[in-house]
């Protein structure tokens, strides 16, 4: 033949051979969206058992992606059933799944109405895909959309009561089960009174290496036997790329866009290389795991160069909370340009997967495959969700920026074998009798109420006869008939719309009587506030804040008190006032400021604390001209406040979460003693233990991981606590955003600084030369432990006061004789009201409440900043 002499095929032309080079170069750099998928290597894969079944097809159906389903007649001795009916369409209307690759297999179906069995000789056990294919085609007898079944293998249940959700949308399930024998069985079994029906079956070999037998489990174990469970695909996802066919994956998977399931898409971009560019190591991720398209593509933070980089990509997906989930992440460092320059950490479900993840580390290249398997117990999984997560690791060198190219999502069966409900293969349930579970529920519930009940009314009754003849002209209903501080309820004024809690005062003293017994503090009648502020002179307004204002009082004996009363306006009002009584009223220490008393008289929220001559610690720190604190005094104030958060953690019986650990939460007495104040955000909790809650704090102080999982520890308070302790060393607000954007926030700023060892530089220059190097270094230590990332590795704040005990004997051994006395400056409150100065700007926001507050300086007080800002 023209071409070929003797079996020798003859050089072609060398203008030809030019042609076809620089056509096959313009091919390597195609978009890989537009490249077609057999121009890229790939790893084959022949699948010792391949049933692909139509069912109710009369003759084969041929797919794009080159597979061919056998009929009905064809596959005729596969299955054991009683009864022969079929249906087909010529076509549904429905758009998706027209246009599907995989659409003519929804085109027919067989109708069971007794149970009915496939059955599958297995040439090679192991891991086999099973694939069903739902679509309630028409039938003039069988409406299929109603259609009520179960699907069982020979130990695992894949659907139990299945019903199609609609009866416009094709329903495709993915399983991978592991099969021991050489034969496998697929039972129908129709609910009573009901049938089942199938449009298709595959039943196809999947290579040993799909999924290894063990895995991660989250937090941090290991989870072996994987290989004992049956999985079903729940998600698969191509991060940043199109739409996978199964022609283009050589397992014949379908893989999805993540534009759905991510949320705030507007923080990232796209990144893809040709497919042709991704390298597979000789030993982890093969073609076979995911194929070339999708680490070929990826997502990457939007912008690396923002004020706060240290944002997270998130995907969200709805699941069955009641299962746990296999979760396997693909990556490919297809955005960097050199090795190790690439630093992130992954979280599922706001729990640590990975640390600090060099990809090229991993792989010892660039644009290489890599895989994470992961293990989420149904214990970790809230709202029904699963929640993957990536972002810039704290790592000095590298760009901050983080990539996910793939995302698989699998169901694990549970202890009854099953991967729908808790019903097994045989049909007992596994798992608490329901029935005999709930009526103990109602009877308990039941009971409960009843002697509540009983108990109200008998309280109500016994009030009602001892109640004052005066009562009618008291104003507070709430202060004879139901003494709600004991049982912390409130009550609504019908007056002024607002919650008010009750006060048990009256004139006959009933209230002085309760609020002692109860532990409440003292309860001050309105008119005794009104006296003791010159009924609210203006002129007594010590501050302002979102609670309300405050105010310098002074009873008949002289002492002072700071006195805040509660703006009506403030919805979250009620809830700082009974949280601030009903914490305070149970603390005593010297280094908490103590709760006098309150006022709850004409729907009043009025709380008397003891009077702290020198205010709060940031304003002897910056922004002030008061005289500056020396090293010695402020290890000082720092050990009492430690003190004071360490009482709040460990001396009581539950222990009490502050939640706004900041430099105006810490007021000074004359003596320059510590005390920690402003409750209104305080939680109680168990210690060591996570509880669920909104996130509420300031910007500057706020615990990272908090933030981020909303799961609230003893540790947030340590956090806040080093953001103080860096404050009080280099004299400069906790968020200033005047300064260049590495410097505005003091908690990184401080920590990269100590990370080169320079941390000299960036002291407050008033101290700077009398600090001890050896007092420096422990104190510093205990910052920097203070700001871990994440709450186990912090220490608890009685380590923290222990380093800072230290420190401040190594500051005092350092010195040839002790300090006098005498020299120490003491802070005294200036005569005239100081100018109100610029610095008033950086006090730290508090999260969720909007700040309108304004600050009347007075050299009276304050307990001001303790409420500033709510």
């Amino acid at each position: 033949m023209g071409g070929e002499k003797n079996g020798v095929v003859s050089p072609l032309p060398i203008s030809i051979s030019l042609l076809l080079f620089f056509f096959l170069l313009i091919l390597s750099f195609a978009d890989p969206s537009f490249s077609q998928p057999h121009s890229t290597p790939s790893l084959s894969f022949n699948p010792a058992d391949n049933y692909l079944v139509n069912c109710g097809s009369p003759q084969p159906t041929k797919l794009e992606d080159g597979r061919t389903f056998k009929s009905d007649s064809q596959t005729a001795s596969l299955l054991s059933t009683d009864e022969d009916i079929q249906t087909s369409v010529s076509s549904i209307n429905n758009k998706d799944a027209a246009s599907s690759s995989v659409s003519p297999l929804y085109l027919t179906a067989r109708i069971f109405c007794e149970e009915s069995t496939y059955t599958f000789f297995v040439s090679r056990p192991g891991r086999h895909w099973v694939r069903l294919y739902f679509f309630p085609v028409f039938h003039p007898k069988y409406n299929l959309s109603t259609a009520s079944f179960s699907v069982v293998t020979d130990k695992v249940v894949l659907l139990h009561d299945f019903t199609i959700p609609s009866a416009d949308t094709p329903v495709f399930k993915e399983y991978l089960v592991n099969v021991a024998s050489d034969r496998f069985s697929l039972k129908f079994s129709p609910k009573k009174n009901s049938f089942a029906f199938i449009n298709a079956i595959e039943l196809v070999s999947a290579p040993d290496a799909l999924v290894s037998d063990s895995a991660t489990v989250l937090p941090a174990s290991d989870f072996k036997g994987l290989s004992e469970y049956a999985l079903e695909v729940s998600y698969r996802l191509n991060v940043g790329g199109p739409l996978i066919s199964p022609a283009n994956d050589t397992l014949k998977r379908l893989w999805l866009p993540d534009d759905g399931f991510m949320k705030h898409p507007e923080a990232a971009t796209n990144a893809s290389v040709t497919a042709t560019a991704v390298k597979y190591p000789e030993d982890g991720a093969t073609p076979l795991i995911a194929p070339h398209w999708v680490y070929s593509t990826a997502k990457q933070m939007g912008d690396s160069a923002t004020v706060n980089p240290n944002f997270n990509l998130t995907w969200e997906m709805g699941v069955d909370p009641t299962f746990s989930y296999l979760i396997r992440l693909h990556f490919c460092d297809i955005v960097s340009k050199t090795l190790n320059d690439l630093y992130f950490n992954v979280y599922v479900n706001g729990i640590m997967g990975s640390s600090g993840l060099d990809l090229s580390g991993k792989t010892g290249g660039l644009s290489t495959a890599y895989y994470l398997d992961f293990v989420l117990n149904a214990s970790s999984i809230t709202n029904g969700t699963v929640r993957v997560q990536v972002g810039p690791g704290r790592v000095e060198s590298g760009n901050p920026n983080a990539i996910l190219n793939g995302l698989e999502v699998m169901k694990i069966s549970n202890e009854a074998g099953s991967l729908d409900g808790l019903f097994a293969v045989d049909g007992t349930f596994v798992g608490p009798s329901r029935g005999v579970t709930t009526m103990k529920i109602i009877a308990g519930v039941g009971l409960l109420m009843g002697v509540t009940a009983m108990l109200l009314l008998a309280s109500v009754f016994v009030r009602w006869h001892k109640r004052p003849n005066d009562w009618e002209k008291c104003n507070s209903f709430s202060s004879w008939l139901l003494p709600l501080h004991a049982s912390h309820s409130s009550f609504m004024s019908s007056k002024s719309g607002s919650h008010q809690f009750g006060s048990n005062k009256s004139k006959s003293g009933y209230s002085s009587f309760f609020s002692s017994a109860l532990g409440l503090g003292r309860y001050f009648t309105f008119a005794e506030i009104q006296e003791a502020t010159k009924n609210f002179d203006e002129n007594a307004v010590v501050g302002v804040g979102g609670f309300g204002k405050v105010y310098l009082g002074e009873q008949e004996d002289g002492t002072k008190l700071a006195i805040k009363r509660g703006s009506a306006s403030n919805e979250q009002g009620i809830n700082e006032f009974q949280t601030e009584i009903q914490m305070l009223s149970k603390l005593r220490h010297r280094h908490l400021v103590s709760l006098i008393g309150y006022c709850d008289e004409n729907s009043e929220m009025i709380l008397v604390y003891e009077y702290m001559a020198n205010g709060p610690l940031r304003d002897h720190l910056y922004g002030s001209n008061l005289p500056h604190l020396t090293w010695k005094q402020r290890l000082e104030i720092c050990i009492g406040s430690a003190r004071g958060l360490h009482y709040l953690h460990t001396g009581t019986a539950q222990g009490i979460i502050h939640r706004d650990v900041k430099t105006t939460n810490i007021l000074l007495d004359e003596n320059l003693v510590a005390k920690v104040s402003d409750f209104g955000l305080s939680k109680a909790a168990q210690m060591g233990t996570a509880v669920s809650t909104a996130v509420k704090g300031s910007f500057g102080y706020l615990d990272p991981e908090y933030f981020r999982r909303q799961q609230l520890t003893e540790k947030s308070d340590v956090y806040s606590f080093g953001v103080v302790l860096f404050e009080v060393l280099c004299a400069r607000p906790a968020l200033n955003p005047a300064l260049p954007r590495e410097q505005v926030n003091l908690a990184e700023w401080a920590m990269q600084w100590h990370k080169k060892g320079l941390l000299e530089k960036i002291i407050d220059p008033k101290i700077a030369g009398t600090i001890n190097s050896g007092s420096l270094k422990k104190f510093a230590e205990a910052a920097e432990k203070c700001l871990a990332d994440y709450g186990v590795d912090r220490p608890s704040m009685g380590d923290v006061l222990w380093n800072l005990e230290y420190a401040l004997q190594l500051q005092e051994a350092s010195t040839s004789t002790p300090e006098p006395v005498d020299d120490m400056p003491k802070i005294k409150a200036p005569d005239q009201p100081k100018e109100k100065d610029d610095d008033d700007r950086d006090e730290a926001p508090i999260i969720t409440i909007t700040d309108n507050s304004t600050i009347a300086d007075s050299p009276l007080f304050s307990q001001l900043a303790g409420f500033q800002g709510r």
